[in-house]
């Protein structure tokens, strides 16, 4: 390939580069090269300029694709020193002259700041006690606190607001730099506890019953808002837990409460006092009064005697009071709360970590309070006055950065690959969905995007929900968009998919999930394929060619994201591929600082969740939390999978709507309009949109598009017919290991049967073959059944060859196992297969005319996989792992109808006949003792939907 490259690098920047461009290409000019090149030449070209890239650094590379025709390949560095399509300006000036800078959408930007800024010289004021500045000291005991910092911070406020409203204490506060204020004088109002203001838990008796966010006797409304954020700034709180309860029950702090009721919600910020912070079994006695004194004891003041600190409180305190009535509702607006909360926390994570004193704001000089220490060596490291202040500069440049920080992130660009039309019939549906995605661009924009693709399984849902979202970004400004997934195995697959199909380096496309060895041994069968040269029949660079933005990496939100390399991957990647693990913590802040950077990527990507319905019921409340997340946040959701229950689909909406409508108030361009939600649903037969308001015209028009469905796939040929398959009587009345013998025979005899009726036939030797899965509900049953299908045999004439596969195998045989798997049940070619060095020895070692190459496997055989089989015998669990398991026949063959069952399904499992009177279809299934299921067969179960024969 022919390529030019140009650069307008400035400064020291141009000179680096220079030595780089010269050892790959020949000068066509003081900033022009020009060369042929590989395409692993290009991507170490670039690779290098990566490497090396300063502020300054900015080469664009073009590839000459004809006489008169040149296409712009990617931008290294600053992408503002050329236009969308690499051309560099004529002229350029310094003025800022259409000052797009001076305008966000951000109407409560400037509240976010001041909360967040007060609340950073407040933190961690309650560091000043003595027992704290003792735990710092060399060899201090390492016992539980009885009342942590952040509490003991929240006390010292509200002896300061005392019973005043927010503008009399906002007032005093602001007065408290003025000429004349002794620093003693304004310290005491915040220290003295001789007239109740300064309540101190387990020394005076009125502390246990006044809670600061109590609607009576509480703080006022702006002082409650900055009074949480203090108090949550390391972890939300947790209900106390107590002595007696289960240990079952217990978090790492607090417990998990045994059921929560809507409307105890609205009472729970009312009872918050310092157990829900640090939760002890009893109240302290009278004879530990030493051991809580120290907590309330100040030997050294606080630092808001001293005047720098004064100074900065007092400019803060004036702005909230001239925004005082916009700023008082902000413990209802979960937007502000949320934003401001992160900019604390992030502010405080990346200010602790400065050890270098040049990188440090200035306190008092000999301030004797310290904050923390050198976790190395232990020494003492940030006084505290200094500190607050070094909090609270950081918190606010991030909030003033947020309205920016979308902009100067990458983004993908111009994707050749997820604009292309497709050439395949099967997946034209993509290009349907695009185009719609597309014209609704500008009201998804505004209020928001729910989207449900329900495509049939083996129709392209994850590269087509690429290509949605692509065509749903605006085009000048490219894709962001996190893909989460629920298993390890399939999120390394998504990823490699992306990598293979769209031509993503690494640079563009994170893949992150949650162990490290399930990578490795991804990898590892990766070069296998590159050693037998699967790799080289892909084309150099013929429709993925694209463009990538690299960002800034110097934003002050990336910067004080520190050396964490994942979590700045978390949050820069134009594409996510990830487990949701790594997406859920930013709604959960138990453990501080775990939720800043996937609150980040929501704030700054859009979201697909892939087979969202294959969560267990107990991960619901976590998956809807996400889903309202991601509308608080401004992200746009995708929800993909062929089985979505209706219920899942208008819970999720809802929640999504309630966090855009909060989105909205803050950000829309209509702040007083509820958000009219661009609702979009998608299959390969048809497309159809919708504004939904509210969720009464979002289900009506959800279900009517599922009618639809239903009625067109009913109209398909069929290429999967399923049977019931009548259980041996006398099942109850057996031990379990004879019961489980007679379960293996009838699994052997089902699969003959169907082997019979949906076979081929070996091109070499003639022999008849058929590759079927047996799917069992539970891994503990499947051992005892395996070996007794290995006692059974198989009639004369016939072999079966097994293999077990289940979630419990150790990593590396289990890896071995689906790589084996993934290789044999690829039949797009029908006969390839055949060819397989393991499979053509296994059909010539036997002599037998018919041979059975049976998965006897667990539900991780239904989910995830893109394996095609000839038939199924179903041990059932729930409806919808039937249709997982079922888009696993013919699978890639679409053309292929039967007119005989290639799926049969048991009318009960297992743990029926082991467990009467207990819950059947769980675990995996969703029947519990709340909801029991009667009876546990599936011809009553399911007699609506099946004929006088059992056939659906």
């Amino acid at each position: 390939m022919n390529v030019v490259l140009v650069s307008q690098c400035s400064k020291r920047a141009l000179t680096e580069t220079r030595r780089i461009l010269d050892q790959f290409a020949e000068r066509r000019g003081e900033r022009t090269w020009q060369t042929a090149i590989t395409q692993a030449g290009l991507d170490t070209l670039r690779r290098l300029l990566r490497k090396t890239a300063r502020k300054n650094t900015a080469v664009a590379c073009h590839w000459i694709r004809g006489r008169d025709h040149s296409e712009l390949l990617w931008i290294v560095g600053d992408a503002g020193q050329f236009n969308p399509e690499g051309a560099v300006p004529t002229d350029t000036t310094v003025r800022d002259v259409l000052r797009r800078e001076d305008e966000n959408d951000w109407h409560s930007l400037r509240v976010i700041r001041l909360i967040a800024a007060l609340a950073a010289l407040l933190h961690d004021l309650g560091k000043a006690c003595a027992a704290f500045q003792a735990r710092l000291k060399p060899g201090a005991p390492r016992e539980k606190n009885r009342y942590r910092h952040e509490w003991i911070s929240v006390r010292l406020f509200q002896a300061f607001v005392g019973r005043d409203d927010d503008a009399a204490w906002l007032q005093r506060l602001a007065d408290g730099a003025n000429e004349g204020v002794a620093g003693k004088v304004f310290e005491a109002a915040w220290l003295s506890h001789a007239d109740g203001r300064l309540l101190r838990d387990g020394i005076d008796q009125g502390a246990r019953t006044n809670k600061p966010w109590a609607g009576d006797g509480g703080l006022p409304p702006l002082a409650q808002a900055v009074a949480w954020l203090v108090f949550t700034h390391h972890r939300l709180p947790a209900m106390p837990r107590s002595s007696t309860e289960p240990s079952e029950t217990a978090l790492w702090h607090g417990r998990i409460p045994g059921g929560v009721h809507g409307a105890e919600l609205d009472t729970a910020l009312g009872k918050i006092d310092a157990d829900w912070n640090e939760p002890w079994a009893s109240q302290p006695t009278p004879q530990e009064r030493g051991l809580i004194e120290p907590y309330w004891t100040f030997g050294h003041g606080l630092p808001v005697r001293t005047l720098p600190w004064r100074k900065r409180a007092a400019r803060i305190a004036q702005g909230l009071l001239k925004n005082l009535p916009g700023s008082q509702g902000s413990l209802q607006d979960p937007f502000a709360m949320h934003v401001s909360r992160m900019a604390l926390m992030l502010g405080d994570h990346h200010y602790s970590s400065l050890k270098d004193e040049a990188q440090r704001v200035r306190g008092e000089q000999d301030h004797p309070l310290f904050a923390n220490t050198d976790r190395a060596t232990g020494a003492l490291l940030q006084p505290l006055d200094e500190h607050l202040l070094g909090v609270e500069a950081h918190a606010s440049q991030l909030v003033h950065a947020l309205p920016g920080l979308v902009a100067q992130l990458p983004h993908l660009v111009g994707h050749r690959g997820l604009k292309k039309r497709s050439s395949h019939p099967l997946f034209r549906w993509q290009d349907k969905a695009a185009d719609l995605v597309a014209g609704l661009r500008r009201s998804a924009a505004e209020h928001g995007a729910f989207i449900v693709n329900m495509a049939s399984t083996g129709c392209g849902k994850t590269l087509g929900n690429a290509r949605i979202m692509n065509a749903l970004a605006e085009p000048g400004q490219g894709l962001r968009c996190a893909f989460a997934i629920g298993l390890r195995t399939l999120t390394l697959q998504t990823g490699r998919s992306f990598q293979r199909d769209l031509g993503l380096g690494d640079d563009e496309l994170a893949i992150q999930v949650g162990g490290a060895a399930s990578r490795e041994l991804f990898e590892y069968y990766e070069q296998l394929a590159e050693q037998t040269g699967s790799a080289s029949r892909m084309g150099l660079l013929d429709e993925t060619t694209h463009v990538v933005y690299e960002g800034n990496d110097s934003h002050p939100v990336l910067k004080q994201l520190g050396d964490d390399a994942n979590a700045r991957r978390l949050v820069s990647a134009p594409l996510l591929v990830c487990t949701v693990d790594h997406l859920t913590p930013a709604t959960e802040g138990l453990r501080g600082g775990r939720q800043i950077a996937p609150m980040l990527r929501l704030m700054t990507g859009d979201l697909v969740l892939d087979e969202p319905d294959d969560f267990d019921l107990d991960d619901l409340p976590a998956l809807t939390r996400l889903v309202y997340w991601a509308g608080l946040l401004g992200a746009r959701v995708l929800l993909s999978s062929a089985t979505l229950p209706p219920a899942l689909v208008q819970g999720l909406f809802m929640a999504y709507r309630e966090g855009r409508g909060h989105f909205k108030k803050n950000r829309g361009q209509r702040p007083t309009e509820m958000p009219l939600v661009c609702c979009v649903w998608l299959d390969e037969f048809a497309q159809d949109h919708l504004g939904c308001a509210d969720a009464d015209s979002f289900n009506a028009r959800h279900m009517a598009f599922v009618g639809q469905r239903d009625r067109r796939l009913g109209a398909l040929a069929a290429r999967r017919r399923a049977e019931l398959l009548p259980m041996p009587p006398g099942l109850h009345g057996l031990g379990k290991a004879e019961r489980r013998r007679g379960f293996a025979l009838l699994l052997r005899d089902a699969a003959l049967r169907l082997h019979a009726s949906h076979h081929g036939v070996d091109p070499r030797s003639g022999k008849r073959i058929s590759f079927g899965l047996v799917r069992m509900a539970n891994i503990d049953p499947l051992f005892d059944v395996a070996l007794a299908l290995f006692r059974h045999g198989a009639p004369a004439g016939t072999h079966i060859h097994l293999c077990v596969y289940h979630s419990q195998f150790p990593l590396y045989v289990r890896s071995a196992i689906e790589h084996r798997l993934d290789t044999a049940l690829n039949r797009r070619d029908v006969d390839a297969v055949f060819e397989l060095p393991d499979v053509r020895r296994a059909i010539d070692c036997q002599a037998a005319q018919d041979q059975l190459f049976i998965v006897l496997g667990s539900p991780v055989t239904e989910v995830g996989r893109d394996h095609d089989y000839d038939w199924a015998v179903v041990e059932p669990s729930s409806v919808r792992s039937l249709i997982q398991l079922a888009g696993r026949v013919l699978r890639h063959r679409q053309q292929k109808s039967v007119d005989r069952p290639n799926l049969l399904v048991s009318n009960s499992n297992l743990r029926h006949f082991e467990r009467p009177g207990e819950p059947a279809f769980c675990r995996p299934g969703f029947e519990s003792r709340t909801f029991p299921l009667r009876p546990h067969t599936l011809g009553e179960l399911l007699a609506p939907m099946l004929d006088a024969q059992g056939h659906s």
